[in-house]
């Protein structure tokens, strides 16, 4: 099992996976949202090329709207 932090919270996974398949596993949608990988805001055409292993950590953000 891999080991890693997802906004504070840890997650497992079975084997290194690209961070496009994770958050697709997740529901989420890649264009709604922004994301840290091991403290650095990454670019959303390197999510396929980044793999998640083990005690590495995540922030997923979503906007929120308002007024």
């Amino acid at each position: 099992m891999i080991r890693l932090m997802v906004n504070g919270k840890c997650t497992e996974l079975v084997e290194p996976t690209a961070l496009s398949k994770f958050m697709e596993l997740l529901g989420i949608r890649s264009q709604f949202v922004a994301v840290a990988y091991n403290g650095e805001v990454i670019d959303k055409k390197d999510f396929c090329r980044i793999v998640l292993y083990e005690g590495d950590v995540l922030e997923i953000v979503r906007p929120v709207g308002g007024g």
